[in-house]
């Protein structure tokens, strides 16, 4: 389905006027306004096709009704994301889940929607009906090499598949590691899966990068093969100046000072990009602000800070990607949650007073940190991400918008009650 633009022309007009007070009063506080508004605008975030279908956990999943069945329908849904906020702009794609059978239809219905393809994602954590080996127990770092050959080959093909449809990046996480103490060799998987990710690297197209998840535990519990960041960095290097460090913010120990370790691997260059979610335990994947949003805002104040320090382009020298998935919520109603999240952080992040924090940092003046930080995070800043969705096309409130002209209903409609998307 598409949402038609005097639909959506109406649904402003009616709600314009208090927008513009509400906009009014905060630009006037606000230094060079246009330049935050287009930042804002200029900013997407990719949707992962496997968070448009309601998720689940290991016990059971609970379907909402119409589904996406296949890819194009996916490609729709995520239409209706970014028709709403205009910062849904691109798609990533988990193989073997989401095969596009036609690249270039694939492509040129994404074209319609405006939508491009972001990083692909390979599996190597599940058995496939057809292939002829188990990632039982591992996947690169497995004592098989059959094993580790067959999920390399996955891998390059999913660079194949990628290269077809105009993306650059391939994310790799592995769900290899162990449930038992001595039932691995520690020092072992470490070097096999950097074999396997040295032929993976290889196959990489010049202008590509390849991003390397990390996390703590989940599937295996006593260890996990790329188990934290510094792990993950050790590949990278290793690997050289095309792997990086992806940050899934649900792939932590509890407490961990994420934006630290953030801001270490941005210094260095080996920052590849998110996966944003939220978690009151460990990988919830919960939607994005939901829990803990002072420590989002924390992670985008390092994060601007420290790209502007090394003249970086906020919406395109990064990987921005939602990774999310329960089974309470209506999947797209989620998505626009998460993405309204990520916006507000963001232009939080932007009215930092930068120089004065660094002075009250110079001078250890604690107080003052504290007043400057919280000053920007207590900031209302919706009526600036709205602005910039309106100048951008897109509705002034796109969860109300969604409500009041039923899209969930119309989509059962369309597919049906009964339809269960790909993926988890």
């Amino acid at each position: 389905m598409n949402i038609e633009k005097f639909q959506a022309a109406a649904f402003n007009d009616f709600h314009i006027q208090a927008h513009e007070r509400n906009f009014e009063h905060v630009a006037a506080n606000v230094p060079d306004i246009q330049n935050l508004i287009q930042k804002l605008q200029d900013f997407q975030v990719a949707i992962p096709s496997w968070a448009l279908g309601t998720g689940g956990t290991r016990f059971g999943r609970f379907s909402g009704g119409g589904e996406p069945r296949n890819l194009e329908e996916k490609i729709s849904d995520i239409g209706i994301l970014h028709a709403l906020n205009r910062s849904s702009g691109a798609i990533s794609l988990h193989i073997p889940w989401d095969i596009p059978e036609n690249a270039a239809s694939i492509k040129a219905l994404a074209a319609q929607y405006d939508i491009r393809f972001d990083a692909v994602n390979s599996n190597t954590f599940q058995d496939q009906a057809d292939q002829a080996h188990s990632y039982k127990f591992g996947s690169l770092h497995h004592v098989d090499k059959a094993v580790r050959k067959q999920a390399i080959e996955h891998n390059i093909e999913v660079i194949r598949y990628g290269v077809e449809l105009g993306s650059n990046a391939l994310s790799l996480w592995l769900a290899d590691g162990s449930c038992f103490p001595g039932q691995l060799n520690f020092r072992g998987a470490f070097k096999r899966t950097l074999d396997s990710l040295q032929e993976i690297y290889a196959a990489l197209p010049d202008a590509w990068k390849l991003y390397i998840e990390y996390k703590a535990f989940e599937p295996n519990f006593y260890s996990t093969t790329i188990g934290d960041w510094g792990q993950s960095l050790l590949f990278a290097n290793k690997l050289g100046p095309k792997a990086y460090t992806l940050v899934d913010l649900g792939h932590h120990l509890p407490n961990a000072n994420i934006e630290q370790i953030v801001s270490l691997l941005l210094m260095e260059g080996k920052l590849a990009g998110f996966h944003f979610n939220d978690s009151k335990y460990g990988d919830d994947d919960l939607t994005v602000g939901s829990i803990n949003p002072y420590q989002l805002f924390l992670i985008f104040n390092e994060l601007v800070e420290g790209m502007n320090a090394r003249g970086m382009n906020h919406a395109t020298d990064l990987g921005w990607m939602i990774d999310a998935s329960h089974n309470v919520k209506d999947p797209l109603e989620d998505l626009l949650q998460s993405v309204e999240a990520i916006m507000i952080a963001y232009a939080q992040a932007l009215l930092v007073d930068t120089k004065a924090l660094q002075t009250a940092q110079q001078n250890n003046d604690v107080v003052a940190a504290q007043e400057i930080l919280q000053a920007a995070y207590r900031m209302d800043v919706r009526p600036l991400v709205a602005q910039a969705r309106l100048q951008a096309g897109g509705v002034l409130q796109p969860v109300a918008f969604y409500r009041e002209f039923k899209i969930r209903e119309q989509l059962i409609k369309e597919r049906g009650l009964k339809t269960v998307a790909t993926g988890l």
